[in-house]
């Protein structure tokens, strides 16, 4: 099979939006992101209109680690602030389950925007920096109108499900990349987050804050059974801990499918232009 019939043969298995609204029938309760010939497009100052997406469909089941990947300038990072709702598509059915949470690509920026279930699509809580791992992870909490102890409950759980417990009291400046983004996975979850939309992680990580945080997210799907993640990322290697793969290119989805599939269709395509500028 050559690589377009490929990536036809994946896209085959992108069921239809059966809703565009907000609430979801039990029917499709097993859908956690779901998108249809998603639009997106620029003005430049010279008044012409540039697309950035190109009629892009996606769904995302619940309770599982997706990537989205593909080269640089495709989009990939333009649809998920669709999906976040910071960014508004030109046209195009989307539902996202909620309450959602967009964690940023540079942890030093700021440690996390959640987007709750109350506010509107586009309304944001900026999640800042607190004094220690426990004040900021509980930041986000002091809306919900909870006790005191059940913000510690939810703190404290946040926090072992990515592996900071023993950071509860730690400054937070004091902390590596990785570390401050699963502080920003655990204000999340503590917030009781659904849907996790990672943008690029592990950019500026280690190989062992890279670990780290792809270990944490791992665990806290794990745990909850509910809580689905896409995470956008440039490393090929990190498909590995997925459970299944959106691959794009020039604003477009070219495949959707399983980890594997998209690993073996990638390096096939990279296999490709090495044996082309070397002939």
């Amino acid at each position: 099979m050559n690589l377009s019939t490929l990536a036809r043969t994946s896209l085959l298995h992108l069921s239809p939006l059966r809703s565009t609204s907000s609430t979801r029938d039990n029917a499709t309760e097993s859908v956690a992101i779901e998108g249809r010939n998603i639009n997106f497009s620029v003005n430049t100052r010279q008044g012409k209109m540039v697309p950035i997406l190109k009629d892009c469909s996606i769904r995302i089941p619940s309770g599982q680690l997706w990537m989205l990947l593909g080269p640089n300038g495709c989009g990939k990072s333009t649809l998920l602030k669709i999906l976040a709702g910071l960014l508004t598509p030109t046209n195009g059915a989307l539902y996202v389950r909620r309450p959602k949470s967009y964690v940023f690509q540079n942890p030093d920026h700021q440690v996390g925007t959640n987007l709750s279930l109350q506010t509107p699509e586009a309304s944001l809580t900026m999640q800042v920096v607190m004094p220690t791992v426990e004040a900021d992870v509980a930041f986000g909490l002091g809306r919900l109108n909870l006790t005191n102890s059940e913000v510690r409950s939810r703190v404290s759980k946040a926090l072992e499900a990515v592996g900071m417990s023993e950071y509860l009291q730690r400054p937070v400046q004091t902390l590596s990349g990785g570390q401050k983004q699963r502080v920003a996975i655990a204000g999340a979850l503590a917030e009781a987050c659904k849907v996790l939309l990672l943008d690029e992680l592990t950019t500026f990580l280690d190989e062992s804050d890279q670990m780290g945080v792809i270990k944490a997210v791992q665990n806290l799907l794990d745990i909850s059974g509910e809580v689905t993640a896409l995470w956008v990322t440039h490393r090929l290697e990190e498909l590995e801990y997925a459970d299944g793969a959106v691959y794009m290119e020039d604003g477009r989805v070219i495949m959707h499918g399983d980890a594997a599939s998209i690993s073996k269709f990638i390096k096939a395509k990279q296999s490709s232009y090495i044996d082309r500028i070397n002939s």
